[in-house]
């Protein structure tokens, strides 16, 4: 089951900078198989969302989840606390004509949050390599929607993208969505998931001349040479809030 802390930081009454919600916290839908169907249907292109739907999953449950996902009057929101007090979040935006979902990084000195991708119709990303997943899945800080931290990296990798994941992030995967969704065979389905790697496909990371972790994604807010680009100084604050 998802741990939980009920605080105004993992339930917050507003984003500086974003929206004023209403958000949700509704922890219940990490143990929900059907939730997490949808929230890795962008991970899944190819041969992966064959393997994902065919796990024994009727496509019309899933539909009429979805529905009713989208319908709620809140935001649900999911919080990973990073170091020196940075957070990532994960809000569902239940808007209609324009629903999905934000991923975002914030600390409470900054005047805003930072958007690092957006999955939706005109989905944006990716804002995380493999370091970057792994170091909020696993970093163990309390204070966040989940401390688990499979449900954390299925939460984050519709943000990822990483030409240089690692061998060992096949089997890495695999347990996460053995333990979240009850997949049997899941080194299949990670092994695609991981080859395709959603809408934008891999992309390849490096340092830039000040140490700021940057990518060559065409549609990633983290690619300096991209016009809708984050600033320097803010793409350098985002990559030290990642590395911790």
């Amino acid at each position: 089951m998802a741990r939980v802390t009920n605080d105004a930081d993992v339930h917050p009454a507003r984003i500086p900078s974003y929206h004023d919600g209403p958000f949700g916290l509704p922890p219940e839908l990490l143990d929900e198989r059907l939730f997490w169907m949808g929230h890795l249907y962008s991970c899944a292109q190819g041969e992966a969302g064959g393997l994902l739907f065919g796990q024994g999953y009727a496509w019309a449950d899933h539909r009429a989840y979805q529905e009713r996902l989208w319908q709620r009057a809140d935001w649900p929101v999911f919080t990973i606390p990073l170091a020196a007090g940075h957070q990532l979040r994960v809000v569902y935006r239940t808007v209609p004509d324009e629903a999905g979902v934000d991923y975002r990084v914030s600390h409470p000195d900054w005047e805003r949050t930072e958007l690092l991708a957006r999955d939706d119709g005109h989905f944006m990303g990716p804002g995380l390599s493999w370091p970057d997943l792994l170091a909020a899945a696993d970093n163990g800080l309390p204070g966040g929607t989940t401390t688990d931290p499979h449900a954390r990296l299925l939460l984050l990798l519709p943000a990822f993208g990483d030409a240089a994941a690692p061998q060992e992030a096949v089997d890495r995967l695999a347990a996460a969505l053995h333990a979240r969704l009850g997949v049997q065979a899941a080194v299949p389905l990670a092994t695609a998931m991981l080859e395709v790697q959603g809408l934008t496909g891999p992309v390849r990371w490096a340092a830039a001349e000040d140490g700021t972790r940057i990518n060559d994604g065409r549609y990633s807010f983290r690619n300096p040479d991209n016009d809708f680009a984050l600033p320097g100084d803010r793409l350098a604050r985002v990559s030290a809030a990642l590395a911790g």
